[in-house]
């Protein structure tokens, strides 16, 4: 007798290979079931993530524009800031010129004065010891006494001046 069994393929795949057709339609429709599983999804959520990503890089581009903004502004204020720094830079070295300038005559005032004091010095010391050798010299010299004139003096002159 002949065994039936040697007949048939042993191998599942073999079997499963007879049917083609109920294959690729139980493929179908689980891809169908899929689609239409996420289609259902995304109409009870209301998010698509297409959506999602056009919002999404909407407000990327409003983000880096407001920031682009304000960098702008922020570096403007730093010019103006620099600008102001400058002009109070320039302001304290003229005012730093000023004083030297007037240190310089100051300086020189005080020169001139000390020399005037050092020169007056001088002369007081000259005059104090030419005072002192007047003094020595009449401390030296015996002091004449002069009389007074008589009225007979002065009578006799009044006389003649009258005559």
């Amino acid at each position: 007798m002949i065994d039936l069994a040697q007949d048939r393929p042993s191998n599942p795949l073999f079997r499963l290979g007879a049917q083609p057709i109920a294959l690729t339609a139980a493929a179908l429709l689980l891809l169908i079931a899929g689609v239409t599983s996420i289609a259902i999804w995304r109409a009870s959520t209301g998010a698509t993530p297409e959506t999602d990503r056009v919002v999404a890089s909407r407000q990327l581009q409003a983000r880096t524009a407001q920031a682009s903004e304000q960098l702008v502004e922020k570096t403007k204020g730093l010019e103006a800031t620099q600008q102001e720094s400058i002009d109070q830079l320039q302001v304290v070295q003229d005012q730093l010129q000023t004083m030297k300038r007037l240190m310089a005559a100051q300086q020189a005032d005080t020169k001139r004065l000390s020399e005037q004091v050092t020169t007056l010095n001088e002369s007081i010391d000259g005059l104090r010891q030419s005072f002192a050798s007047v003094r020595a010299t009449e401390a030296e010299t015996p002091s004449v006494t002069r009389r007074k004139p008589s009225r007979r003096v002065h009578a006799s002159a009044r006389k003649r001046s009258r005559g």
